[in-house]
C-alpha cells in the first residue's frame, strides 16, 4: 500500500487479539491503564491501538475497549487528515509534520522514548476542533513483542491562554509606547504644569507595570534594566495612601504609618518597590481581622533602609516553609501563588535586596524589605 510517510501495513485480526492477550496478562501495563490519569494507548509495532485506559475511551465515546481494537491514533481521535489515504494515520502527506506521528516512528526507529506536539485539527459531531496534544511515545518489549506507550496529554488550553497573552503584551506595549512617547513631548512644550508631570510619571509607570506582570507570567524571560529615580519616602507614603483609601482589603481595618517619612531620598525602581510593599500590605491586610491594623513602619541605618509590614496574625507551621513559593497559595482557585512569590523576586534578585518575615505570638506577623544604600 501507498505511504507518504510511515508504513502502511497492518496487523491481522489473530495477530491484534493476540497481542491483546500479551497487554492484558501483563501487571506493570495494566496498572499504568489504571492509574494514569492522563490519555493512555498502547500500540503494536504497526501503530495500531491495542489497549486503552479509561480516560481515552471516554474521549472517544467508546464503552468497549474492543470498538476501538486495531485503530491508529489519527482514527481513533477523528484527525480530518486520517482518511486522506487508504491506510488512514500516518500515511497522509500531513502525516510527516504531525508531532504523535514522528514521535511514534522516531521511537521505532530508535527504540527510545520520544517527546513531541502535536497540532491537530479534529472534526467533532460535525464540527473541527483544533487540538493541541502533548506525546511521549515510550517502546517497550514484552515477551519478544515491541509496543508502544503513547501518552497524550492535551494543553490546548494552556497553548491558547499563552497566544492571548502573547498577543495582548504586544499590542498593549505598542499603546503604551505611544502614550510614553506623546507624555514626553507634552512635557517638553509645558514644561510648567504639574498635570503634565503626572501623566508622564504615569505614563512610564503603567508601562513598567505591565512589564513587570509579563516578566511574572514567562517564567523564563528576562527582565528590563532598573528604571532608577529618585524618589521620597514621603512621596511613596502618599502613593500607598491614595492605593488603599477604597482598597476591597482595607474594609473596616487601619492602616497605620509609624513614623513621619520626612523628605528622606531613596534612588531605586518606584514601580518595582512599590509593588513590593503593595504585596506586603495587601496580605497583611487580607489575614487581619474587621478592626484590627496593619502597621508600616521605616528603618534607616548606615548601609540599609528597611521597610516592614505587621499585622496581627500568625501564619501555620505549614505554610510558613513555602511562602514564598511560586504558585504556593493558601486561597482557592487557579492563577494565584504570586503575590509572595513575587516580592522575593522582585525584592532580592532585582532590587538587590534582601526579603524575609517573622510570625510569632504576641508579635503577629512582619514582613520586612531591607534594601542597601
Amino acid at each position: 500500500m501507498d505511504t507518504h510517510f510511515a508504513p502502511a501495513e497492518r496487523a491481522t485480526a489473530e495477530q491484534l487479539h493476540s497481542a491483546h492477550e500479551i497487554i492484558s496478562h501483563s501487571v506493570v501495563v495494566e496498572g499504568l491503564l489504571e492509574t494514569v490519569s492522563g490519555l493512555l494507548a498502547v500500540l503494536n509495532e504497526q501503530r495500531q491501538i491495542i489497549s486503552l485506559n479509561d480516560t481515552f475511551l471516554k474521549m472517544l465515546g467508546v464503552k468497549d475497549p474492543i470498538d476501538a481494537l486495531g485503530l491508529r491514533p489519527g482514527n481513533a481521535l477523528d484527525c480530518i487528515h486520517a482518511h486522506g489515504a487508504p491506510a488512514g494515520c500516518g500515511t497522509t502527506i500531513y502525516c510527516s509534520t504531525c508531532g504523535a506521528a514522528k514521535a511514534i516512528m522516531s521511537s521505532l526507529n530508535t527504540n527510545e522514548p520520544i517527546e513531541d506536539t502535536c497540532i491537530l485539527k479534529a472534526n467533532h459531531h460535525g464540527q473541527d476542533v483544533d487540538l493541541v496534544l502533548k506525546v511521549r511515545s515510550h517502546p517497550i518489549t514484552i515477551h519478544d513483542s515491541r509496543f508502544i506507550m503513547l501518552f497524550l496529554q492535551d494543553i490546548t488550553l494552556e497553548q491558547r491562554r499563552a497566544a492571548l497573552e502573547r498577543t495582548f503584551f504586544h499590542d498593549i506595549n505598542n499603546m503604551l509606547s505611544g502614550l510614553v512617547g506623546a507624555s514626553e513631548l507634552l512635557a517638553r512644550d509645558v514644561k510648567t504644569s504639574p498635570m503634565v508631570d503626572i501623566i508622564r510619571r504615569s505614563s512610564l509607570r503603567l508601562q513598567k507595570a505591565v512589564e513587570i506582570q509579563r516578566f511574572l507570567l514567562e517564567s523564563e524571560s528576562d527582565y528590563g534594566e532598573l528604571l532608577q529615580q529618585n524618589v521620597s519616602l514621603k512621596q511613596i507614603r502618599e502613593d500607598l495612601t491614595t492605593l488603599f483609601l477604597k482598597h476591597p482589603a482595607s474594609l473596616n481595618k487601619t492602616l497605620n504609618y509609624s513614623q513621619d517619612y520626612g523628605e528622606f531620598i531613596l534612588l531605586t525602581d518606584i514601580s518595582l518597590l512599590e509593588r513590593v510593599l503593595v504585596n506586603m500590605i495587601t496580605n497583611a491586610l487580607e489575614a487581619s481581622e474587621s478592626g484590627e491594623t496593619v502597621t508600616v513602619s521605616i528603618s534607616l541605618e548606615t548601609d540599609q533602609i528597611s521597610f516592614s509590614v505587621q499585622n496581627s496574625q500568625i501564619i501555620p507551621d505549614d505554610v510558613r516553609l513555602r511562602v514564598f513559593q511560586r504558585n504556593f497559595s493558601t486561597k482557592g482557585g487557579s492563577g494565584r501563588g504570586l503575590g509572595t512569590f513575587s516580592m522575593k523576586l522582585f525584592g532580592e534578585k532585582i532590587l538587590g535586596g534582601k526579603v524575609g518575615f517573622i510570625s510569632e505570638q504576641g508579635e503577629g506577623t512582619v514582613f520586612t524589605l531591607s534594601l542597601p544604600l
